[in-house]
């Protein structure tokens, strides 16, 4: 996903977002196996690009959300 004419990361889209607080918990939960991108295992530095679909398994929610535009995001389902 472009912001600026840059290509975002998985880790600083979801701090972005706000979806988690911050970049560092963010690389931690995306090591840990708890991140998606199209049904498939992501790393922190996976390229975000417009409609994907992107499941977060947080201990006390999961979130699904779907990115589009230039940094932006729709949540498709959410559940504490």
């Amino acid at each position: 996903m472009c912001v600026g004419g840059k290509v975002l990361r998985l880790d600083k889209f979801l701090k972005n977002t706000g979806i988690i607080k911050r970049r560092s918990l963010a690389q931690e939960v995306i090591k840990g196996g708890r991140v998606f991108i199209n049904g498939r295992p992501a790393k922190p530095s996976t390229d975000v690009k417009d409609g994907d679909i992107i499941v977060v398994n947080l201990p006390r929610r999961k979130v699904k959300v779907k990115a589009v535009g230039e940094g932006g995001f729709e949540i498709l389902e959410e559940s504490h």
